[in-house]
């Protein structure tokens, strides 16, 4: 077992080492040990950094600390003084007990990347090849952000469309992206980098890291503007997977810090009710203590239960029930905030279909919450209504929230159901809504986004009846 863990720890394509709390080199492969030399007795700045003092950002250090894995870019410097530019991530190692005894460090080579924009100006023949067979979404664009040239992987994903607009073949839309980075890289030359969410032909949505560089002409001008286009999905899927837990808790605190203050104030009426001797008064206080409880408990399941990706458990529902129990956890919400709350289902009692129950009740639940806080953050309206109806279709349900808050504009729209993207900035991490979806998906269903900046937002969420025959990938 040993002879085969060697045999894989040097066959990594990559630099790896396993270091202790003081950043000393516990060992490190093959690969490691030709370009940096020995190891016996170093530390990792020493030999990867050539310096005497440990880096100020290290990501080595911050996995001790906190116990998750961390990235970062660096240049490093072999044996033979060339530098060389890596990506290095970090996972803690544990031991029977659970305590990190050291950490393991990958890093990958990835100069070559660094090098390629000159590698394109120097050899229009290397340009070419190298344009075409790069993993990521190449275009090069003028001044109108027509779509002069397109990479192979461009074509396989998103057509052949030149001549077309950028934003009508990436985002399937009619008017310019805002903001443009092709336009800002004409305007100032200089280099630029944005996420997005862009949409394939095949209808996936697709998270990438764009860049944009300035291509001259033999005068200096520029004369058109190549977008490069990283797909950085399965990216975020694997952070998801990662930090679900820790992502978990944080979208949730506020709804946490609400049941724990309704706590305080149930203990106070039992408080003062035994004071009193006013049994009346103890009564009221421990029904909102017993409330309160239960909702926590419900919530930290649900932390566990997404903690993993789960396939649904499948099971009759009723749809005047979920809106029952979704309609208890928010209508106490919304009072404190001083909005609205109205119900309406036009389904009879008969109304069923199949579904996760705990999955989605956090689905409408999630949504309605991004309601309230649309309405909380809205300040420009006297009053603030949020709406939840259900309808009832020949293969499908349909739940509708609707809120007058604060409304999204086009660019929050196409992103508000990405991994860590939040429109409350510090307030959120954008969990919430991505989890909705992932839900939604994974019954086969969907969820529709109408939204108007200054007037509120409509989320439709179509379930289907009957559970579908094959499980559902989520896209």
């Amino acid at each position: 077992m040993e002879l085969h863990y060697e045999k894989f720890f040097n066959a990594v394509p990559g630099y790896m080492t396993i270091q202790d709390r003081n950043f000393k080199l516990i060992t490190a492969n093959d690969r490691f040990r030709q370009d940096f030399g020995d190891i016996e007795g170093r530390y990792c700045y020493q030999v990867y950094k050539h310096r005497p003092e440990k880096c100020e950002i290290c990501p080595v250090e911050s996995t001790f600390r906190d116990g998750q894995r961390h990235h970062s870019e660096e240049v490093v410097t072999c044996l033979d003084g060339s530098k060389v530019s890596v990506i290095v991530y970090t996972k803690p190692i544990r031991d029977d007990d659970g305590n990190i005894t050291a950490v393991l460090e990958l890093s990958t080579d990835i100069t070559e990347l660094k090098m390629l924009h000159r590698q394109l100006k120097e050899s229009q023949e290397r340009y070419r090849t190298l344009f075409e067979e790069v993993p990521c979404y190449i275009s090069i664009q003028d001044r109108d952000l027509n779509l002069i040239d397109t990479n192979r992987k461009f074509r396989e994903d998103f057509g052949s469309f030149y001549g077309s607009k950028c934003y009508q073949i990436y985002k399937r839309r009619k008017e310019q992206c805002m903001p443009c980075i092709v336009q800002n890289c004409f305007e100032d030359g200089l280099l630029h980098a944005h996420e997005e969410v862009v949409t394939s032909k095949s209808g996936f949505q697709k998270n990438v890291l764009v860049h944009t560089s300035p291509i001259r002409d033999a005068k200096g001008d520029i004369a058109c503007v190549m977008e490069m286009s990283a797909d950085i999905t399965p990216i975020r899927q694997l952070q998801s997977q990662l930090t679900s837990i820790g992502l978990l808790i944080s979208s949730i605190s506020h709804g946490l810090k609400g049941l724990l203050n309704g706590l305080d104030g149930g203990v106070y009426l039992v408080n003062s009710g035994l004071a009193k001797n006013n049994q009346e008064r103890m009564k009221k206080g421990w029904d909102i203590v017993l409330r309160n409880v239960d909702r926590i408990k419900s919530m930290v399941l649900d932390i566990l239960y997404y903690a993993k990706d789960r396939e649904p458990n499948w099971e009759k529902l009723s749809g005047k029930k979920m809106m029952n129990e979704v309609q208890e956890i928010i209508r106490s919400k919304a009072d404190n905030l001083g909005v609205s709350f109205i119900c309406e289902c036009s389904v009879d009692d008969d109304c069923e279909f199949e579904g996760d129950n705990k999955a989605v009740r956090t689905l409408l639940v999630n949504l309605l919450e991004n309601s309230l806080d649309a309405c909380r953050v809205d300040s420009k309206k006297d009053s603030h209504t949020i709406k939840l109806s259900l309808s009832e279709y020949s293969d499908y349900i349909q739940f509708t929230i609707s809120d007058n808050g604060i409304g999204m504009d086009r660019e929050t729209r196409e992103k508000v159901f990405s991994l860590f993207f939040s429109s409350k900035g510090g307030e959120g991490t954008g969990l919430g809504l991505f989890i909705s979806n992932k839900i939604a998906q994974s019954h086969d269903g969907s969820i529709e986004v109408q939204s108007e900046e200054g007037r509120g937002t409509s989320f439709i969420v179509k379930l289907p009846k009957q559970q579908p025959a094959s499980p559902v990938k989520n896209a």
